[in-house]
């Protein structure tokens, strides 16, 4: 089937996740709000109209007469049709853990530009950002990379062992955002956790997702999605 991807059009965001899997995959997608009233459809959707399980935000994915929405649901489904994720199911519920973490690391960047919430404009919380994200570089981001470090130190080359997953996808894109928003933190954490850093070289070498990665397809790094470079947060 062909997929129908519904997320914001100008940033990677969360809905970067399921293009890098869809892309590794060589599904055929859509990424239907970049397209010619594409922002309508996906409203459609979001508002109940041709669907009776409409998503709360995007992203989602419309697969047949499914609509399946949350990052870490739509990798769990999408594992399990193009072979990113393991056949059986207490594997299948580990890479699902292992997202289900990611998405709690995701949470913790947004907030370091946003830690009194998404309604107030960075430029509204600069002191409070500040203060969160000098916690963020010395203690929070350091923690979860030790504890991915660790899996790959244990498992190898993969977070999971011989065979790539999405949420080894998924670990590529935190390192290449970190590196965005946090270049002078990154030089240094990425001292502690090298075996992260030949994953992430690894899974950009992939063909699909080197191709991608060269593609218009790929949307640039900006001050608009979760990761942002402030130099003033970076230390």
């Amino acid at each position: 089937m062909r997929y129908e991807l519904h997320y914001w059009p100008m940033i990677q965001g969360r809905g970067e996740y399921v293009r890098l899997a869809l892309e590794e995959a060589g599904a055929d997608y859509v990424d239907v709000a970049r397209g010619s009233r594409g922002m309508a459809a996906m409203d459609r959707l979001m508002e109940g109209k041709g669907t009776k399980t409409p998503p709360f935000a995007p992203p989602f994915l419309v697969a047949g007469k499914q609509v399946i929405g949350q990052t870490a649901n739509i990798l769990l489904y999408l594992g399990a049709r193009h072979g990113l994720a393991p056949k059986a199911e207490p594997g299948r519920l580990w890479v699902h853990q292992l997202q289900l973490t990611i998405a709690d690391f995701v949470g913790e960047i947004h907030d370091t530009h946003h830690p009194l919430g998404p309604s107030l404009y960075y430029e509204d919380q600069v002191p409070e950002a500040k203060k969160r994200s000098v916690d963020f570089r010395k203690a929070r981001a350091p923690k979860y990379l030790d504890y991915f470090e660790g899996l790959v130190k244990q498992n190898g080359p993969y977070l999971t062992g011989r065979r790539l997953t999405y949420a080894d996808l998924s670990l590529f894109q935190i390192v290449e955002g970190l590196r965005y928003a946090f270049p002078k933190a990154m030089k240094k954490i990425e001292k502690d956790i090298p075996r992260i850093v030949e994953l992430h070289d690894r899974v950009a070498e992939r063909p699909n997702i080197r191709a991608y990665l060269a593609s218009e397809r790929r949307i640039p790094f900006n001050e608009e999605g979760i990761f942002r470079c402030y130099p003033a947060l970076d230390g």
